[in-house]
């Protein structure tokens, strides 16, 4: 018994210290009024600077990478191209008959003057690198990346060339909001994390001098990039990749963020494809931890801090699981009080954070113009448990990827469900959707 009770304790430490450090980051933002002002973007002026925009696609529908090419074409900035990265492979029709080359090839013959094709013969294919091929085909002072499901708003460009401008920055860090909150029970969840991850976690990050980059409405000199070698082409998590990189570099990376210039997408339509981009996260992560790159930061605090990040997804995914269990053992089993006790002590940092995930809600909600009900703030609650779960099964399910050397992309599938009401194609037709 007193090996249940030593065992119980450390648990619950250990658990303890996770949902700190979790809500900790969390509330970054949040923290004090400086913080919650010092993450927007400046003030638009005149443009200085020119962009290419890469679109990485694959196995994409007409639909999805129509409505992205548009809301880019929309911007509200003077130089810019959009640059479709495909590759040569991606043969199988998919919407009107076409593979997601001859709809890039299409959309590229539509606006000839602003869309371009690069397309990318390597035997093996993956995000970073479509990537590296189409930065050989961009022509301007900055790269954008822009996932191919991306809703972009008109201003963007705009603030991003500002933010540029007034802080001398190699890299600025745009925000994303995933939309289609309502679509499935763990949707909601879903949101709430990328609108804590860019809101919040990402400035503090970067204030630490040590930022895991997001892969999407994320912009850096293109000149870095070549100095560099662009992206890794063997992670599956190339966006953190290029991050620790670049930190351990001293670079300067900015983060933005406003609600008017978020870029919008959607979460994963079914459990089993959000099970893979997990996994593909987690994998991607477990990569950069073994390359060491995060080593080379240059304080201590910095290096812990680095390897704290990058094992955090990790742990947070399962003591979402482990927590009810180590309560549940503490209530059942005969062990001291002081024991039971401890064994609750996560709950207080969990529940501290699952309180104000709601006030977060609330006020993306608000600034959306969403339609937040009683119902979403008790499947946010209820949901809890079972999204953990999922993501501890994502974080196994990596683990033994690693442990086989299976690093084989496993694309997230899109279908276009937080695209607003348009109209959709037929062949070469339009009608009312």
């Amino acid at each position: 018994m007193l090996l249940l009770s030593v065992a119980l304790v450390v648990v619950a430490l250990v658990l303890l210290v996770v949902a700190g450090t979790t809500l900790w980051w969390q509330m970054h933002a949040w923290s004090s009024p400086r913080s919650y002002r010092s993450v927007g973007f400046p003030r638009a002026g005149r443009p200085t600077t020119s962009f290419s925009l890469i679109v990485p696609c694959r196995e994409e529908t007409e639909e999805v990478m129509r409505s992205t090419v548009e809301r880019l074409l929309a911007q509200e900035h003077p130089d810019f191209e959009v640059v479709f990265s495909v590759g040569h492979d991606d043969a199988k029709p998919m919407s009107g008959g076409l593979s997601t080359v001859q709809i890039a090839e299409k959309l590229a013959r539509r606006w000839p003057a602003q869309v371009r094709v690069s397309v990318n013969y390597d035997a093996v294919k993956n995000k970073p690198r479509q990537l590296n091929t189409a930065l050989r085909d961009c022509t301007k002072e900055i790269v954008g990346i822009v996932d191919a499901e991306s809703l972009t708003q008109p201003g963007l460009l705009a603030h991003v060339d500002a933010t540029f401008r007034s802080t001398d920055a190699d890299v600025v860090q745009g925000a994303v909001h995933l939309m289609n909150y309502r679509d499935s029970w763990f949707a909601l969840r879903n949101c709430m994390e990328y609108r804590i991850w860019f809101r919040s976690r990402l400035h503090g990050h970067a204030l630490s001098g040590f930022i895991p980059l997001g892969g999407n409405t994320v912009f850096t000199r293109r000149a870095l990039l070549e100095e560099v070698g662009g992206w890794d082409g063997e992670c599956l998590a190339e966006d953190c990749e290029i991050g620790v990189r670049l930190s351990c570099l001293g670079k300067k990376i900015v983060v933005g963020y406003d609600s008017r210039l978020a870029t919008q997408e959607e979460t994963p339509e079914r459990i089993p494809q959000l099970i893979k981009q997990r996994t593909r996260w987690a994998l991607g992560f477990m990569q950069v931890l073994a390359k060491g790159e995060w080593k080379k930061l240059p304080t201590r605090s910095q290096r812990f801090h680095a390897w704290w990040t990058l094992v955090q997804q990790h742990a947070v995914a399962f003591s979402g699981v482990v927590l009810p269990l180590a309560v549940l053992t503490g209530l059942v089993a005969s062990v001291p009080t002081v024991v039971v006790l401890v064994t609750f002590l996560p709950l207080a940092p969990t529940l501290t954070m699952l309180g104000f995930e709601m006030l977060i809600l609330r006020e993306w909600g608000r600034e959306m113009r969403l339609d937040v009900r009683l119902r979403d703030y008790v499947r946010l609650v209820v949901s809890l448990p079972f999204y953990q779960l999922l993501l501890a099964v994502a974080v196994l399910r990596a683990i033994g990827k690693y442990l086989t050397g299976d690093f084989a992309w496993e694309k997230t599938a899109h279908v276009g469900s937080h695209l607003p009401p348009r109209l959709t194609l037929v062949g070469d037709e339009e009608r009312a959707a």
